[in-house]
């Protein structure tokens, strides 16, 4: 019998190999679940996709008094999945008068990223490290602390100046 708790904690602790096996032993039944709540194969692939770097990130997180491994590792795709389908069905098709204002959008928006890399690097380096972590990497305040051996605190600090400081150097 699968040892999912075991594996999670291997997970947690680093151990590749753990998550192959959790991988071996459960993404087609993954697939499954996000399937038939995402009805499109591609989707559900990289909703599955998705799940393992987040069981990957999050396997620290997991606590058995709150439910069984296996559990969680499922209500993460099914998450994953009720999300990726309701922000499908949150978009809007443009029509093709909308193309030229999306020409000059790309065009805006190459402009200010540009910018926003010149703002990102006017930030002390420890403090644009939190503010990557949080926005590009989806960590929490909580996994930045860690990950930073910052206390959490000072995470959050950092994290709402530099926000005010971007949209100031952006303004």
């Amino acid at each position: 019998m699968f040892d999912y708790e075991a594996c999670l904690l291997a997970c947690a602790r680093g151990d590749q190999r753990a998550l192959r096996q959790l991988y071996e032993q459960d993404s087609s039944h993954l697939l499954g679940v996000a399937l038939r709540i995402a009805r499109d194969k591609a989707l559900a692939e990289d909703i599955v996709h998705d799940a393992f770097i987040k069981v990957w990130r999050g396997a620290g997180s997991f606590d058995p008094s709150r439910g069984s491994a296996r559990g969680w590792v499922y209500s993460v795709t099914r998450h994953l999945a009720l999300n990726a389908v309701r922000n499908h069905y949150r978009e809007v098709p443009l029509g093709e008068e909308h193309e030229q204002l999306a020409a000059a959008d790309t065009v805006e928006f190459t402009a200010r990223s540009g910018q926003i890399h010149t703002c990102l690097g006017q930030l002390d380096p420890a403090r644009r490290t939190c503010i990557l972590h949080a926005y590009v990497d989806g960590y929490s305040h909580q996994e930045i602390a860690q990950k930073t051996g910052t206390p959490l605190g000072t995470v959050k600090a950092w994290i709402k100046r530099s926000l005010a400081a971007l949209r100031e150097c952006m303004a």
